[in-house]
């Protein structure tokens, strides 16, 4: 009984070696069959005109890779170049990024090259370029060298960013200012601009790779799952509403819809039309970072100080001055990235300016011309701008001027009068009428009819 009580207290230790060696057997061979899971590689595509709103794309791009936990993000670069500030913004992105970042050229002119220099590593397709970034700038006469500020600020960037990855440094400033001289690759006078050979020779680019796969196998990811990054749509209307032509067209056309809208009564299609241009200009520079709290408040504070001068104050004085400049401020400040420099604030400045001479002529033009054609009076409009005699005025009766009225209500300068019977709207000439003053009809505009205080005596 004793031996046989000793057997049984013994086999547990042999019983548990066994199991665990065919645990063991078994994790072994299901190790051996498993396979290790893919790396993953994203890839976006630079190519076109570097505007804001590839920007956002990049981005977006950047922040995707890193949050899925991707093994590099690769940037197919094919471009000449565009906004300065745009390469600004992604060159940042992409030296912040926490995931691999290698930039596959084909070409890399002008801002792109900024763009390839900020990614980890540069690879260079057979028959690619990079180089050639002087900075110009892009006025009514066409495009212009830019001024000595200009380029200092984008020379020291390129300086940076190629220092930041290793890069020869006066090789990239040579890039940008021709008055840099690199003995042996590039004279005074000339711009740098590099082959795939010469660019591995000298350190720029790391190496060759004629195709994707062939960049991954460089890599040590060959084999990897790729997934392409593509913009969206919103991404999509950013870079078309953030062109200046596009950006300039939507200013002229939201603030002429807001001017006829002044001069005509109730709230309508031209109200609708200048409310929805104003919004996409300011929806589109307010993603790609042109428009802050900033630019909201000096516009905010324009519109109060006009509304101020139209129906606190009588005439054209400060408030009207101080709110016509927050607005050209605001406006201005909208169009401009880095670098801020005199020639940019002009430029702007420029475009403001000739978008609201485009809104002013164009109100002109409709209040004029429309109501006199004739499909003009089947328009919503027509009635608001085609009627020499107000709707509120009997049928029988024509309004003209010299014909006097009393104040049906304060004119600030705007009101209702009341002239041959009628209850009229009116609009007094820069002053302020009280109710119950006697009024006298100078002039009639379309549906405006312009009066002034009568005053008694020699």
């Amino acid at each position: 009984m004793q031996a046989a009580h000793a057997y049984r207290r013994r086999r547990p230790g042999w019983v548990r070696a066994l199991a665990l060696a065919l645990t063991g057997l078994v994790l072994a061979l299901a190790g051996a069959g498993a396979t290790a899971p893919r790396p993953v590689v994203h890839v976006v595509t630079i190519e076109g005109e570097i505007d804001l709103g590839l920007a956002a794309y990049v981005t977006r791009a950047i922040e995707e890779a890193e949050q899925a936990g991707a093994a590099a993000l690769i940037l197919e670069i094919d471009t000449f170049g565009g906004r300065v500030d745009a390469a600004v913004l992604i060159r940042d992105a992409l030296l912040g990024a926490r995931v691999r970042t290698v930039a596959h050229v084909d070409r890399a002119i002008s801002a792109g090259a900024l763009i390839a220099l900020a990614a980890e590593e540069i690879v260079m397709a057979e028959g690619a370029t990079i180089g050639a970034a002087a900075p110009v700038e892009v006025g009514p006469g066409g495009a212009e060298p830019g001024g000595e500020k200009v380029v200092s600020y984008v020379r020291k960037e390129f300086r940076a960013t190629a220092e930041r990855r290793g890069r020869p440094p006066e090789l990239a400033e040579a890039m940008v200012d021709a008055d840099v001289e690199v003995p042996g690759v590039i004279a005074q006078g000339k711009l740098l601009t590099l082959t795939t050979s010469e660019a591995v020779a000298l350190g720029v680019a790391d190496r060759r790779a004629d195709s994707l796969d062939a960049l991954l196998s460089g890599l040590g990811l060959g084999g990897a799952e790729v997934r392409r990054v593509l913009p969206s749509w919103a991404e999509q209307w950013v870079r078309f509403l953030t062109r200046p032509a596009v950006s300039s067209l939507l200013l002229a056309i939201g603030t002429l819809g807001v001017l006829v809208e002044l001069r005509t009564p109730g709230f309508g299609v031209p109200g609708v039309i200048g409310l929805a241009g104003l919004a996409l200009f300011f929806w589109a520079h307010w993603l790609v970072r042109l428009v802050g709290w900033e630019e909201v408040l000096l516009l905010a504070a324009g519109a109060a100080l006009l509304a101020i001068e139209a129906f606190v104050t009588p005439g054209f004085g400060v408030p009207g001055i101080l709110g016509v400049l927050a607005l050209l401020a605001g406006l201005t400040l909208s169009l401009i990235g880095a670098p801020v420099t005199w020639e940019a604030v002009a430029l702007a400045l420029g475009r403001v300016l000739f978008a609201l001479a485009a809104a002013l002529g164009g109100a002109f033009a409709l209040m004029r011309v429309l109501p006199r054609l004739p499909f003009g009076r089947r328009l919503v409009l027509a009635g608001d701008l085609g009627a020499v005699v107000p709707a509120a005025a009997p049928a029988e009766h024509v309004l003209r001027a010299g014909e006097r009225g009393v104040a049906a209500s304060p004119l600030r300068p705007a009101g209702v009068a009341r002239i041959g019977g009628a209850r009229v709207d009116v609009v007094s000439e820069g002053e302020y009428v009280d109710a119950g003053e006697a009024v006298e009809v100078l002039r009639i505009e379309g549906s405006r009819v312009v009066v002034r205080r009568v005053v008694e005596g020699p």
